[in-house]
């Protein structure tokens, strides 16, 4: 198994794809440069390379351990982890206030997608600290943040999401878990929550949970969820570790994949939890942390992507089966490398186009998140917050669905050697399993697309949008991609003219519409990266601009037949009732 950090196309989306002017414009990023830059991406990359992939299977074939009420992380990961904090890793786009970089989030994502393709199951014990960091610094009060942030961004105090009960996922609004005001201010948090990512393990002194409940007397369903940190270990009044909370764990899940993370089952037995933010409004504060999270799993599946790449073209150029077709090498072997077959070389390209052209995206579109939070014109910062809105299912669920498509291509590419341990792909596959699943499954996101961000202030956002990317293609005079972005339009307005009268016809179609869109945004990602190549010299642009026409010729075209299943193949859904499934 090998991984090499894909440097060289970070650096390009930074420095040229993006430009290091945008960046610098920001408020608190005016010394960000390219020589920083390419420091802390290749110090990533070899900590990524180096630390983290060679403990990667071990932690697989370890895995978590729940024994005695308490939980151990995998050989090799304390170790990882005490480099991984002592690096700083932790901190990059925290605030400095609380010992953080401050550095742009754009940077920070790059390194998410590196972290994520050589050790995922690792990368989850610090996944949702960041995400609990950030919703602790926008939502807490001040004495909370003082208390808790510090040690958070130091990566010696870690945090969890818990949401899930046994009885409910997605509808929050079900939930059981209560919370009982105590005379000092704080509250009493009784009930169990599931899937709780990092629950337990050896790695950090306290972790903090942020849990979410309902308020005695508090309305039913959603309006009436509060949010609460509740940490493993209470804090005492100096800062230091008092006594153990009411919070006990389970157990753990025994999964297809990650498992070498902990994912928990726990119990909340009046244990002490303090409010974060106002009574009843919890969930729209956690939705900043999920909102984050949903962006995070997009990287994991372009990582896994990747990785899974980068092994499955190793392998290709090594192994010999079969003559190719002219022109192949002449080197008077009975066989040539499978990389000279054309649907290797085709499936191979798949990937690679989609990889490049979603980082592009992905860089793209968090760019505007550090736009929407330091950007001094409101107006900007408001259109910036309508994109990152449009971007975040998008880019959850394409990179995700596009992470198990490249995994199985790639294994597909080993033929029988890809289906054994020894090679290591099918544990790609296994991990990206449920990047689709979880912080909301890709059918929810596709939803969440159609039945918000095209409509209000978001849905007038997107017109704006598409014409923008439209008027750009056209002075481009990329026709393919015109034509995508036609398409999107079309389709837009067939669900708006059913979103109100039709809602089954409208969720019916929702998967489809959100691939549609992905195709397309990602088709005007490649027509800007060949504009940006195209007076460069050397073989990494003119690579670009190769893999642009391939991603247009080859990936594109598929937005033709998701429209007319879209417009016309609604009938066919809705004539096929329930009862025809039989008993």
């Amino acid at each position: 198994m090998k991984y090499d950090a894909p440097l060289q196309d970070m650096q390009f989306l930074l420095a040229e794809f993006i430009g290091m002017e945008q960046i610098r414009s920001l408020p608190g990023h005016e010394d960000f440069d390219e020589d920083l830059a390419a420091a802390i991406l290749e110090e990533a990359g070899k900590f990524a390379s180096n630390v983290l992939l060679p403990i990667n299977q071990t932690g697989d074939q370890h895995g978590a351990v729940h024994e005695n009420g308490e939980v151990s992380t995998p050989p090799g990961f304390k170790e990882a982890y005490t480099q991984f904090i002592e690096n700083g890793w932790t901190g990059i786009d925290s605030n400095p206030e609380h010992g953080g970089q401050g550095l742009p989030k754009v940077l920070h994502v790059l390194i998410d997608e590196m972290l994520g393709a050589t050790n995922l199951a690792f990368k989850l014990y610090a996944e949702l600290s960041r995400g609990a960091y950030h919703l602790l610094e926008n939502t807490a009060s001040a004495e909370i943040r003082e208390k808790y942030l510090p040690n958070m961004v130091a990566g010696t105090w870690s945090g969890t999401m818990c949401l899930t009960e046994p009885h409910c996922g997605t509808d929050l609004g079900l939930l059981n878990t209560k919370a009982v005001a105590a005379d000092d201010g704080a509250y009493k948090i009784t009930g169990s929550k599931i899937f709780i990512t990092s629950g337990d393990h050896d790695l950090t002194e306290n972790i903090l949970h942020l849990v979410i409940a309902r308020i005695e007397g508090a309305p039913a369903g959603t309006r009436g969820i509060s949010l609460f940190l509740v940490p493993k270990f209470l804090v005492n009044d100096d800062g230091s570790i008092g006594e153990r909370n009411g919070v006990v764990t389970a157990s753990i899940e025994h999964k297809m994949g990650i498992k070498g993370s902990a994912t928990c089952a726990l119990n909340f037995d009046d244990a002490t939890g303090y409010l974060i933010g106002e009574e009843n409004r919890g969930l729209a504060a956690m939705f900043k942390m999920m909102n984050l999270e949903r962006m995070t799993v997009a990287m994991q599946g372009l990582g896994l992507a990747d990785i899974a790449y980068q092994n499955a073209l190793a392998y290709a150029l090594d192994r010999r089966q079969s003559k190719a077709p002219p022109p192949r090498p002449d080197d008077g072997k009975a066989a040539d490398p499978i990389v000279y077959q054309p649907e290797v070389k085709r499936q191979l390209l798949k990937i690679r186009a989609q990889v490049e052209g979603a980082r592009a995206l992905a860089a793209y579109s968090v760019l505007h998140v550090d736009i929407m939070e330091r950007a001094e014109d409101a107006t900007v910062a408001a259109d910036a917050g309508h994109l990152v809105a449009l971007m975040t299912p998008v880019m959850k669920s394409f990179f995700s669905d596009l992470g198990m498509e490249a995994t199985l291509s790639a294994q597909q590419l080993y033929g029988g050697h890809g289906y054994i341990a020894e090679h290591g792909m099918e544990q790609f596959v296994r991990d990206c399993r449920i990047t689709p699943l979880y912080e909301g499954t890709n059918e929810v996101q596709a939803l969440d697309l159609v039945s918000r961000k095209l409509t209000g202030a978001t849905g007038e956002f997107t017109d704006r949008f598409l014409a923008e990317w439209l008027a750009y293609a056209e002075e481009q005079g990329a026709s393919d991609v015109v034509a995508a972005i036609e398409r999107v339009i079309e389709a837009t307005a067939w669900i708006r003219e059913r979103h109100e009268t039709d809602e089954a016809a409208v969720r019916g179609v929702a998967t489809h519409f959100l691939r549609l869109f992905a195709l397309a945004i990602i088709g005007c990602m490649w027509v800007r990266m060949k504009a940006t190549a195209s007076d460069k010299d050397g073989s990494f642009h003119a690579a670009k601009k190769k893999m642009a026409l391939f991603y247009v010729k080859q990936i594109l075209p598929e937005t033709e037949s998701l429209l007319a299943t879209i417009t016309g193949g609604q009938a066919a859904l809705a004539n096929f009732e329930v009862a025809d499934f039989g008993e």
